[in-house]
C-alpha cells in the first residue's frame, strides 16, 4: 500500500493563471448567453489585494453589430470567499448577459479603460 500524494495548494500565480484561463475559455458560453454569434475575451485580469477582477468581452452578433462590455468583480481577500467568488465570476457574467444586459446606474461604474467609459459591477448587479 502506498501513501497518497499530498494535496498541494496552488500558489497565487497558479490561481491567477487558472482565473484568466477560465474566463478566456468561457467566450463561447458568453456568446450563447448573449444571443451573439461569437465572443472574444479581450482582457482578463485576476483580482488582487487592491485591484478588482476585470473581464472585457467583445460580442459579435449575426447582424455584424459588436458590443464591447467590461465587467468588474470583487477585490481579492485572504478569505475562502475570494476563491468562490473568483470561480463564479464567469458564471455571473453569463447570468448578466442572459438576463437582458440591463444597464442601470446601480451597477454601471465609471471606468476609463472600458470601451464606452463604464463597466458592469457584477457584484452590485448580483445584489440588486
Amino acid at each position: 500500500m502506498t501513501a497518497a500524494a499530498p494535496v498541494l495548494e496552488p500558489d497565487l500565480a497558479d490561481t491567477a493563471q487558472l482565473f484568466v484561463s477560465r474566463l478566456r475559455s468561457s467566450a463561447a458560453e458568453f456568446a450563447a448567453a448573449a444571443g451573439a454569434e461569437s465572443a472574444i475575451v479581450r482582457e482578463a485580469v485576476p483580482p488582487a489585494r487592491h485591484r478588482r477582477s476585470r473581464c472585457r468581452v467583445v460580442l459579435r452578433y449575426e447582424t455584424g453589430e459588436e458590443s464591447d462590455v467590461t465587467f468588474l468583480g470583487p477585490v481579492s481577500s485572504p478569505s475562502l470567499a475570494k476563491t468562490l467568488t473568483m470561480s463564479q465570476f464567469d458564471a455571473s457574467i453569463q447570468l448578466w448577459l442572459g438576463a437582458g444586459q440591463e444597464r442601470s446606474r446601480r451597477w454601471l461604474v465609471p471606468d476609463d479603460d472600458a470601451a464606452d467609459g463604464v463597466a458592469v459591477d457584477v457584484t452590485a448587479w448580483l445584489d440588486r
